[in-house]
């Protein structure tokens, strides 16, 4: 497996998998009970929580519903990198 690197963690796509991480472990969710409710399998959630996935927004509204919280909570704090190296 690959190692990511902190640029990787900085894309939108490693912010937004770290939010996902972040709020389904807050529930006390596993991946697999996730991607259950979600209609997804185990693997592509963990490729997203990793990164390595550009979800559409009605997947994105799915895992949404499935952690109990809103699009707009799935987004919060998720900013693009070159605001973060300003």
């Amino acid at each position: 497996m690959k190692k990511k690197t902190g640029a990787d963690q900085l894309s939108l796509l490693g912010q937004l998998g770290m939010r996902i991480s972040f709020l389904r472990k807050k529930k006390g969710l596993s991946q697999l009970d996730l991607s259950l409710s979600c209609g997804v399998s185990k693997n592509y959630l963990s490729d997203l929580e990793n990164g390595r996935r550009n979800p559409s927004i009605l997947l994105l509204q799915r895992i949404a519903s499935g952690l109990g919280a809103s699009l707009e909570t799935l987004f919060q704090g998720i900013v693009p990198l070159e605001d973060l190296l300003r």
